[in-house]
């Protein structure tokens, strides 16, 4: 889509703050009002939109995304989300290990141990590990645990939560990223370990340095929108 507005600005809705362009509001996919919860988000996603060329760019515009998302379907979906985000704690990518090579195995305990041992401290939910394909069956009491630390959440934060958790396969490191204590690149380190060890020793292939360019990036949106919301509470 050619851009037709000059200027993106905010402006005062109900319960928060609509993004104007040239004055008129935008609406979402599903013609609700582009309004946000805090002024600090409705300010990244006016960005966003402020720094469209020429040509309207969606995929450059990951906040906007995630706002419409909660917009166009939340609440009516926020089971499902709850209910998605859950599973992971089932299988999350943190509690999987290898048993060779020696030095990948001490590897993943160094970077993905202290996110369990987290987890277990601050959330009351310590998840077991295992060096087999088998699925792993964790303690009932931490299942609870991480989805009631979801469902604590509002419908903004659990979008956070949703992609965070999504783009990394793992709830621990997710709440990690929603709670401010992850940043995006050692995020990005932590899921992609067993292809960057690989990449160590065969090399990076183009379409796996794409594909990760594009993992950076999303990590990277995800972990400003959840940082931005915190910043307006």
């Amino acid at each position: 889509m050619k851009r037709f507005y000059k200027e993106a600005t905010i402006g005062p809705a109900d319960g928060g703050h609509a993004i104007l362009l040239d004055g008129r509001p935008v609406r979402t996919p599903g013609r609700g009002l582009l309004a946000l919860p805090c002024h600090e988000l409705a300010e990244a996603v006016a960005g966003e939109w402020q720094a469209q060329g020429e040509t309207i760019r969606p995929d450059a515009m990951p906040l906007t995304r995630l706002a419409n998302t909660v917009i166009d379907q939340l609440p009516a979906k926020r089971p499902d989300a709850l209910v998605e985000i859950a599973g992971y704690a089932a299988s999350d990518l943190l509690c999987y290990r290898v048993a060779r090579p020696a030095e990948f195995a001490e590897r993943q305990h160094a970077m993905w141990q202290p996110w369990l041992d987290w987890a277990a401290e601050q959330l009351d939910a310590p998840l077991l590990t295992t060096n087999t394909l088998e699925p792993m069956p964790q303690p009932q009491r931490s299942l609870d645990a991480l989805a009631r630390a979801a469902a604590a959440l509002d419908d903004w934060r659990l979008i956070g939560l949703h992609a965070t958790t999504r783009l990394t396969g793992s709830i621990v490191l997710g709440l990690a990223m929603t709670e401010g204590k992850l940043t995006a690149e050692p995020a990005f380190t932590a899921a992609m370990l067993e292809e960057l060890y690989e990449i160590e020793q065969w090399g990076l292939e183009a379409e796996q340095a794409k594909r990760h360019a594009t993992l950076r990036a999303e990590i990277a949106a995800a972990v400003l929108y959840c940082r931005v919301l915190r910043e307006g509470e």
